[in-house]
């Protein structure tokens, strides 16, 4: 919601554009003129708004006085909120909408004048030890952190009618990605807390919801006791919608079904900017001693792996802007991080849309445009829409822009004349797009990790999935699961553990890697050290097992797995875990995504477990135990 402060600054916005004394200023429209009398003095003001703005056809319709009065109410109401949730107020959204709709129909290039370059930033390696310290700077740095979770989106893309942060992040546990983000910040919180000794900081997080997400979201936090956070914790902002435009002269939409209401669509993440800074909540964190606000988004179940050592990464580099990002192949379809050069002199570092990438490579004196280096990589990295920004620079730059963020529009035209829309448009923002307004001396760079330690979101339904070109990735439901059971593999090997090969599957259309099903809480590998320090002896796992760790104090000492073993632990109790454990364990049925005999979340995963033989121990007094069959 809209502070106090903004809605004065949009009614200041919408008072300076209107003409004072009687009505003349509605001679352009009659049927308003004749309804004045049933508006508030805010309503007035919004109406020669309106009409300064060349939107009188939106009156056109209206009866005369005494008929559906209420709705003509209501419809101010809407504007009211409309103006009041746009940094600048209506009035700027109109403007910076018949600017950005003239520069589409006129074919202008956004990157004209500007040079790409390959910005600086880190390049880990995952277990090495530079990532290890950088981990460990991080885990103590958290307790200054904020973290702020973009969460607007419904999972119809995905073939799911839910939020999508309610979905399972991974089904041998079913927990889903809001309690695995939350039990990943309580993780760090503890760590980072232990290391002070004595500390009480509680690490707050901000959801960022819409109207299609809110209640949902608030309900799946309440009806779980927030996951084990404390509710005070956790801070809800809702995002409004903006209004539509029905053409090239930003003239305003009317809804196709309530001739009284403005047509609206979400504006895109890079709201969370504009909300966090007319709540009041950066002036709040930055009171309590809050340094670092971490954004991220619903539905990369691996983020929280490369959150420590990214983190890492700002204390020690300084960063400003500090952007997650995996190795990119050259024409990957997912934007690249450039330096861009102005003929002018001005330079930042942004992402650039891989369709956009390559033609601007070619106009500035690169032949081959985005081509692959040396590394068999793009030399510009991939952008994963995961941001850490150093909080007192931030502030001062949203004092400065209010949170607006360069927008962009994307009318569909009926034919290549560009006069018409095929349906409305609006104006869009992306929360990535935030360093486009930062001067020259900001200090912006980008953390480059392995993309099967820190990358597998969740957007593609199973059909589309199932289209994806062949050695390209998948991101559904399906390769997201597979993605966590893989990295998680990857690390016990790391860690001196045996893991078995994966055996190559297809579910839903989509070849994947099966690994074993590995998972664990994040309180017991929180970071790559962590789990050095769990991991001891010969240990091995073979492919068709299922291990589950949930506990603090869980050491794997020997183990010998060949089936399923779930392990859990309350903190008081030390448990080695060795011998060998051999049972006939889970087998995997593959689900069609179309039999609607399944729950929606089975049928886009591709598959369920069917739990033939398993050990399952439970360590609930303190002390120390050994599990050895």
């Amino acid at each position: 919601m809209a502070s106090a402060g903004a809605v004065a600054a949009a009614a200041e916005g919408v008072a300076a554009l209107g003409i004072s004394g009687g009505d003349e200023w509605a001679e352009p429209s009659p049927t308003l003129r004749r309804n004045l009398r049933l508006l508030s003095h805010d309503q007035v003001e919004l109406a020669k708004m309106l009409l300064n703005q060349g939107q009188g056809h939106l009156f056109e319709h209206w009866p005369e006085p005494g008929v559906d009065d209420d709705k003509k109410k209501s419809f101010f109401d809407q504007v009211g909120r409309l103006n009041s949730s746009y940094p600048g107020g209506l009035a700027s959204y109109i403007q910076n909408a018949k600017k950005l709709l003239a520069d589409s129909k006129a074919g202008q290039n956004p990157y004209d004048g500007f040079t790409p370059s390959v910005p600086s930033g880190e390049v880990l390696t995952f277990g090495d030890e530079n990532f290890l310290s950088l981990e460990a700077a991080g885990v103590k740095e958290a307790r200054n952190a904020a973290f702020v979770l973009v969460a607007g989106g419904l999972g119809e893309r995905l073939g799911y009618k839910g939020i999508k942060v309610a979905l399972p992040r991974e089904t041998t546990t079913g927990k889903c990605f809001l309690q695995h983000y939350i039990e990943s910040i309580l993780a760090l919180q503890e760590a980072s807390c232990k290391l002070e000794g004595e500390c009480h900081i509680k690490i707050p997080f901000a959801i960022m919801t819409s109207d299609d997400t809110n209640a949902l979201t608030i309900n799946l936090l309440e009806s779980n006791s927030y996951f084990g956070m404390e509710p005070s914790q956790v801070i809800i902002l809702k995002q409004e919608k903006v209004a539509c435009l029905a053409d090239n002269d930003a003239r305003l939409a009317l809804d196709p079904n309530d001739k009284y209401k403005i047509q609206t669509k979400p504006h895109g993440h890079g709201d969370v900017h504009s909300l966090l800074y007319s709540s009041g909540l950066l002036e709040q964190w930055k009171s309590t001693g809050r340094k670092w606000v971490l954004f991220f988004q619903d539905t990369n179940g691996l983020l929280f792996n490369a959150i420590p050592s990214a983190l890492g990464v700002s204390v020690t580099k300084g960063y400003n802007v500090n952007s997650l990002a995996v190795p990119r192949k050259a024409k990957e379809a997912i934007g690249g991080i450039t330096k861009l050069t102005h003929d002018d002199g001005r330079t930042m570092v942004i992402n650039v849309e891989y369709n956009q990438l390559d033609p601007l490579l070619r106009a500035t004196g690169h032949p081959d445009g985005d081509a692959n280096s040396e590394t068999g990589y793009s030399p510009y990295p991939g952008n994963i829409n995961q941001l850490i920004l150093e909080l007192g620079p931030y502030i001062e730059e949203l004092k400065k822009t209010h949170g607006a963020i360069s927008e962009f529009v994307n009318p569909k035209y009926t034919d290549s004349t560009k006069t018409a829309f095929k349906s409305s448009t609006r104006l869009e923002c992306m929360m990535q797009d935030y360093p486009k307004t930062l001067p020259p001396t900001a200090k912006v760079g980008f953390t480059v990790m392995d993309t099967w330690l820190a990358y597998a979101p969740v957007k593609n339904n199973p059909e589309d999935a199932a289209k994806v070109p062949k050695g390209n990735p998948f991101h559904s439901a399906t390769s997201g699961e597979m993605a966590i059971y893989r990295a998680n593999s990857l690390i016990l090997r790391k860690a001196g553990a045996q893991i078995s090969d994966p055996a190559i599957t297809t579910f839903n259309g989509q070849e994947v890697e099966v690994w074993p099903r590995i998972t664990w809480s994040p309180r017991w590998g929180l970071t790559f050290k962590d789990v050095k320090q769990k991991v001891h002896g010969n240990s091995s796992v073979s492919q068709r097992s299922v291990l589950v760790i949930n506990g603090q104090n869980i050491v794997i000492d020997g183990l010998s797995l060949d089936g399923a073993l779930i392990v859990n632990s309350v903190d008081e109790a030390e448990v080695k875990v060795t011998g060998h454990v051999e049972n006939k364990g889970w087998t995997i049925r593959p689900v069609d995504h179309k039999d609607t005999s399944e729950k929606e979340e089975t049928r886009i995963h591709g598959f369920k477990f069917e739990k033939v033989e398993q050990l399952e121990v439970n360590y609930t007094e303190p002390g120390k135990h050994c599990l050895s069959p």
